[in-house]
C-alpha cells in the first residue's frame, strides 16, 4: 500500500506542477458549463439531466487525453525501467497511477456541482436521481480511467495511447446503439456489455447491484490487462 500512494502522490504531483491538470480541468469546467447553460438560458430549463447526460460523451475524449501519458511516456523516456528498480510491483505501478488520474478526474466531476445548486435554486430538483447520477459519473469515469491506463500500457506513444484509449471506449458505449443490427439472441449480451446502458440506468434514480458489479469488474479487468501489458516487458 505505502508503495501504491508513493506512486499515487508522485503522479499527481506530476498533474499539478505542470499545466495539464489545470488546462484538464478548466476545458472540462468551460465545456461543461457551456452545454449546461445554453439549455439553461435557451431553452429556459433548469434541468440537470442534460449536464448528466452530457458527461460520459466529454469523458470519451477527455479522460484519454488525461491518461494517454501515463506510461507511454514512461516508456518513452526510459524512465519506467528506473520506477520499477524500486521495490514494487507491476500491479502497484498500474494503480498508483490509476488512482492519480482518476482522482483528478474526480475533482473535475466535483466541479460541476454548483451547476446542480443553480437547478436546486431555481428548479425542481430531483436529488435521487443526483445522487445516483452523479455516482454513476464516478463509477463509468474509473471505467474510462482504467481503459485509458490500459491504452496509455500498450505504447510507447501518447498520440497513439489517446487513439486507442478513444477506440476502446468508443466500442463499449456504442454496444447498445446497434442493438438494430445484430441477432435477436446477442441484444441482451450487447446491451449488458455497454457502458452507457448501465450509466442510463443510473441517472434514472436507481442503482442495481447489476450496474455495480458491472464498473467493478471492467475496473478490474482493465487494471489487470494493463498490469499484464507492463510485465510483458520481461518477456521481450
Amino acid at each position: 500500500m505505502n508503495a501504491i500512494l508513493a506512486i499515487y502522490r508522485r503522479e499527481l504531483a506530476a498533474y499539478f506542477n505542470s499545466a495539464i491538470a489545470y488546462m484538464f480541468l478548466t476545458a472540462f469546467l468551460l465545456l461543461a458549463g457551456w452545454f449546461f447553460f445554453s439549455s439553461f438560458f435557451v431553452a429556459g430549463q433548469a434541468d440537470i439531466r442534460g449536464l448528466l447526460e452530457l458527461l460520459p460523451l466529454m469523458f470519451i475524449f477527455f479522460v484519454p487525453a488525461l491518461t494517454m501519458r501515463l506510461i507511454s511516456e514512461e516508456k518513452r523516456s526510459g524512465t519506467l525501467e528506473l520506477l520499477v528498480t524500486y521495490p514494487v510491483h507491476d500491479h502497484e505501478v498500474i494503480a498508483g497511477k490509476f488512482l492519480a488520474a482518476f482522482t483528478l478526474l474526480a475533482v473535475a466531476i466535483a466541479g460541476t456541482l454548483p451547476y446542480t445548486i443553480t437547478v436546486a435554486t431555481l428548479g425542481n430538483l430531483d436529488g435521487g436521481m443526483v445522487v445516483t447520477g452523479y455516482l454513476g459519473m464516478l463509477l463509468m469515469g474509473a471505467a474510462y480511467t482504467s481503459i485509458g491506463v490500459l491504452a496509455s500500457s500498450l505504447t510507447q506513444n501518447q498520440i497513439v495511447g489517446f487513439i486507442l484509449g478513444i477506440v476502446m471506449i468508443l466500442v463499449l458505449f456504442l454496444l447498445d446503439k446497434v442493438l438494430f443490427f445484430i441477432p435477436t439472441q446477442l441484444v441482451g449480451i450487447f446491451e449488458f456489455l455497454s457502458i452507457d446502458a448501465h450509466y442510463h440506468s443510473m441517472i434514472r434514480g436507481v442503482v442495481d447491484s447489476r450496474d455495480i458489479v458491472y464498473y467493478g469488474s471492467l475496473i478490474a479487468l482493465g487494471l489487470y490487462l494493463a498490469a499484464m501489458s507492463l510485465g510483458s516487458r520481461k518477456w521481450n
